[in-house]
């Protein structure tokens, strides 16, 4: 339950059938989030996925982790 039962507007909203900014409210009822115009008949059952994890990015990303050790052996030039 992420919205109290009370209907709430989002600043800067837009609906997805009438185009109207600023007219979508968003409320809980009976344990499930709803958003709806109130321009139109437009009205959504809201279900948030929540990611299970962190994900992947450059920043938490360690190389250390992605790349496997190579072992370079240098073979000198014995025609000197």
């Amino acid at each position: 339950m992420a919205y109290s039962t009370k209907r709430r507007f989002m600043a800067g909203a837009v609906c997805p059938r009438c185009s109207t900014m600023d007219s979508i409210v968003v409320f809980n009822l009976d344990g499930k989030d709803f958003r709806e115009c109130v321009n139109c008949d437009f009205k959504e059952e809201m279900r948030l996925n929540i990611a299970t994890g962190e994900l992947q990015t450059r920043v938490n990303h360690h190389e250390e982790e992605s790349q496997a050790v190579q072992v370079i052996n240098i073979i000198p030039d014995k025609s000197n």
